[in-house]
C-alpha cells in the first residue's frame, strides 16, 4: 500500500509550486518533528500528532496520538475514518489536508498552507481579544529600535569620543570593540588603545610599532626584501590593493606576522611559511646572495656555518662550513684527548686531587672546565685561576707559609715576579763584597731586625745573581716545555717576548640561536668529539646531519606519530627576523666573544672582550648576504 502526498506551497509572487512523493506502507506519521512522514512545521502541531492507517476495506483511519486532536470537515475530533473516494479535509495547525484518490488508485494526501489555524468556528478570532499583540509594539519596531540604540552606544559614541580624544580622558566605549586579550608583552595597554590604533578603522601602522620598539630594524633593505618575495599571484595582489585601500600596509607589515589579542600568552611565532616564501627559492630570485636555499629543516636546508677565528694575532674571522671538520687559530697549545681519557695521567692526577678541586672519582669531566652561563644558553670562557690552576700550578717559590704565583695573563708582571725572584735577599747577602761598609741605620716595622728583609744599606751588585733558582727566567718560562708554554704558543709582540693572543669564542654560529640548556639531557659528547680531539685547533661543532638526528622539519613534524622521539622544528626555533643594524655597537646577551688579553706589554688588565656579532638574538637573518 501507498501514499501520495502532494505538496502545494505559494512563492512570493504567488506562483504555485507541486511536488509530489510516495511514502510506501499501510501507516503515515504526521507531526512537527522532521522524521514524520509527513513534516508540518507549525508550533499549534504536536512533535507526535496523528497517524494515517489504510485499513484493508480501501479506507483511511485518522487517529491522534498526542494531547490535542485535529479537525475534520470543521469538526475537532480524536479519530476518524474517511473513505478517499468521497474525500474529507482534515486540519493541523494552519495546514489542511485534503483526502482523495489518485487516476492510480493511490490514496493522495493534498497539503496546503492556510493563514488562519483550522479551529471551529472562529475559535482563533476570539482567542485574539486575549492577547498583547495590539497593546505591545511590534517585532519590527522593536528590532530597527534596539539597531539604532547598539549602533549609538558602540559605535557613534566611540566614535565620537575618539575623534575628541584627549589624554586625560581616554577613549569612551572603545573596549567593547576589543576582539580579544593583549599579549604578556603588551598587557600594560589594554586600557589604551588608541595608543597603538591611531586612526578609527585603520590597521596598526609600521610608524607606530617603530615609536616604541626604535631599536628593531628590517629583515633586510626593503628593495632586497621585495625582490625576494617575488612577483605575487594576480589574485593575491587583488586582495593587496583592497587591503591598501583601507590601511593595511604590507605584505611584510609588522602585524602580518605579530598578531594581538589572541590572549594573555606570548606571541605566536611565525609560520614556517612566512620564511619559505622568500628562501625557499632565494638563489634564484637573488643570484648574489651568500645564503642558501632554505623552507624545511629536513627537507631543504644548508649545511651550517661557523665564525671561526682564522689569525689569532689579529683576530681575523672566517665564516666557513661544516662539511668539513674545521679549525681555528685560537692561540692555544690544548689537547681535548690527553685531558679527556679516563686511564691517562691527567685522570690519576684529578683523582688525586679529588672533591677538594671539584673533581669526581672518575678523572676530569667536561663540566669540571666548561662552566656555563647563569641563564644556561653557553659557557663561560675558561679561566685559569679556577680551571686549570689545579693540576697547572704558577707557584714558584714560598716565603713563610706564603706560596708566591706567577700572575696569569700579564706578561710584564710575569718578567717582573721573576726578575725579583732573583734579586732575594739571600741572592743578594751572598754576592755582597767581603769588607762592604753598612750603614748604622736600620728599615722600621716589619722590615727591621728579625724582619723579611735582614740587611743593612749597601752598594748594589751589579749582576743578577741566579745561585738560589738557575734556569728561572721569562725564555724558560714562555719555551715548549716552560710553565706558559704547556698552553701557549710563545710569540714576539713589539719587539718584546709574549705569546700568541687567546680567544675563546662564546658563539660560533652567528646566523642561528642554540640554547645548552634545552639540551640538557644530552650529554656534551653526544654532539661534541672531545674524546678523539688531539689538536686545540679542532673546531668541536655538530654538523646538520648530527642535528638531524633529533630534529625534523615543520612538514615532517606534523605527520610523526607521538610515540616518535622528533622534535618538530620550525625556522623561527632557531632564526629570527629582526637583528641589529651593522653600525649599532649594542651587545646582545650571549652574543660576545671573550678573549684574553695578548700576554706582552703593554698589556690591558683583564679579559678582552669583542663583540663578533652585535646582533640581536638570535642574530641577524639578513637577505642581501
Amino acid at each position: 500500500m501507498t501514499f501520495r502526498i502532494r505538496q502545494i506551497e505559494r512563492t512570493a509572487a504567488g506562483r504555485e509550486i507541486v511536488r509530489d512523493r510516495d511514502v510506501v506502507g499501510d501507516t503515515l506519521t504526521i507531526g512537527r518533528l522532521a522524521d514524520n512522514d509527513l513534516h508540518l512545521p507549525d508550533l499549534a502541531v504536536e512533535p507526535r500528532h496523528a497517524v494515517l492507517h489504510l485499513t484493508g476495506e480501501d479506507r483511511v483511519r485518522a487517529e491522534a496520538v498526542g494531547t490535542l486532536g485535529f479537525v475534520l470537515d470543521g469538526s475537532e475530533t480524536r479519530s476518524a475514518t474517511l473513505d478517499p473516494k468521497v474525500g474529507g479535509e482534515l486540519g493541523f495547525g494552519t495546514y489542511r489536508l485534503t483526502l482523495g484518490r489518485a487516476e492510480d488508485g493511490t490514496a493522495l494526501l493534498t497539503v496546503r498552507k492556510g493563514e488562519d489555524a483550522a479551529t471551529r468556528s472562529g475559535d482563533l478570532e476570539e482567542k485574539r481579544g486575549f492577547s498583547l499583540q495590539g497593546v505591545v509594539p511590534g517585532k519590527r519596531w522593536v528590532s530597527w529600535t534596539l539597531a539604532l540604540a547598539i549602533l549609538l552606544a558602540f559605535l557613534a559614541v566611540p566614535i565620537v569620543s575618539n575623534l575628541t580624544w584627549t589624554p586625560d580622558r581616554g577613549v569612551i566605549g572603545d573596549r567593547s570593540w576589543n576582539p580579544g586579550e593583549l599579549s604578556l608583552a603588551h598587557h600594560t595597554l589594554s586600557d589604551r588603545c588608541e595608543t597603538c590604533h591611531v586612526k578609527p578603522f585603520e590597521p596598526v601602522g609600521d610608524a607606530t610599532c617603530r615609536s616604541c620598539h626604535k631599536a628593531v630594524h628590517d629583515h633586510a633593505d626593503p628593495a632586497r626584501l621585495a625582490a625576494a618575495r617575488g612577483n605575487l599571484p594576480l589574485g593575491e595582489r587583488a586582495l593587496w590593493s583592497v587591503a591598501h585601500a583601507f590601511g593595511h600596509e604590507g605584505p611584510g607589515a609588522c602585524r602580518d606576522c605579530h598578531v594581538e589579542h589572541q590572549g594573555p600568552t606570548r606571541m605566536a611565532e611565525p609560520a614556517q611559511q612566512f620564511c619559505a616564501d622568500c628562501h625557499s627559492a632565494l638563489k634564484d630570485k637573488l643570484p648574489d646572495t651568500r645564503l642558501g636555499n632554505a623552507s624545511d629543516f629536513t627537507r631543504l636546508h644548508p649545511q651550517f656555518t661557523a665564525t671561526v677565528v682564522t689569525d689569532a694575532m689579529s683576530g681575523k674571522t672566517a665564516e666557513l662550513s661544516l662539511d668539513k671538520p674545521l679549525t681555528e687559530d685560537n692561540g692555544l697549545a690544548f689537547a681535548h684527548r690527553l685531558h679527556l681519557d679516563p686511564r691517562g695521567g691527567v685522570a690519576r692526577m684529578a683523582m688525586n686531587l679529588g672533591a677538594a678541586r671539584g673533581y669526581g672519582a672518575n678523572g676530569l669531566q667536561c663540566k669540571d672546565c666548561h662552566r656555563p652561563t647563569e641563564d644556561g644558553v653557553r659557557f663561560q670562557p675558561v679561566r685559569m685561576e679556577r680551571d686549570c690552576e689545579g693540576c697547572h700550578s704558577l707557584a714558584y717559590d714560598r716565603v713563610g707559609g706564603i706560596v708566591r704565583r706567577l700572575r696569569h695573563g700579564d706578561v710584564e708582571q710575569l718578567a717582573a715576579d721573576l726578575t725579583a725572584a732573583r734579586w732575594t735577599p739571600r741572592a743578594y747577602m751572598a754576592a755582597r763584597p767581603a769588607g762592604m761598609q753598612v750603614g748604622a741605620r736600620r728599615r722600621p716595622g716589619v722590615f727591621g731586625e728579625g724582619g723579611l728583609y735582614q740587611f743593612r744599606y749597601a752598594q748594589p751588585v751589579q749582576q743578577p745573581v741566579q745561585a738560589s733558582w738557575p734556569g728561572l727566567s721569562l725564555a724558560s718560562a714562555l719555551s715548549s716545555k716552560g710553565v706558559c708554554g704547556e698552553c701557549h704558543r710563545a710569540a714576539t709582540i713589539d719587539d718584546k717576548l709574549g705569546v700568541v693572543p687567546v680567544h675563546q669564542p662564546a658563539r660560533y654560529m652567528m646566523r642561528g640561536w642554540f640554547d645548552h640548556a634545552a639540551h640538557r639531557q644530552e650529554s656534551c659528547t653526544s654532539c661534541h668529539a672531545a674524546p678523539k680531539s688531539d689538536r686545540a685547533a679542532d673546531v668541536l661543532l655538530p654538523g646538520i646531519a648530527q642535528c638531524r638526528t633529533c630534529h625534523v622539519g615543520a612538514a615532517e613534524g606534523a605527520s610523526l606519530l607521538p610515540t616518535r622521539a622528533k622534535v618538530p622544528s620550525t625556522c623561527a626555533m632557531c632564526h629570527g627576523f629582526h637583528g641589529v643594524s651593522s653600525g649599532s655597537r649594542r651587545p646582545m646577551p650571549h652574543d660576545t666573544v671573550h678573549d684574553e688579553a695578548p700576554l706582552a706589554g703593554p698589556v690591558s688588565k683583564g679579559p678582552v672582550t669583542k663583540d663578533f656579532n652585535a646582533g640581536d638574538r638570535p642574530g641577524p637573518i639578513t637577505t642581501g648576504q
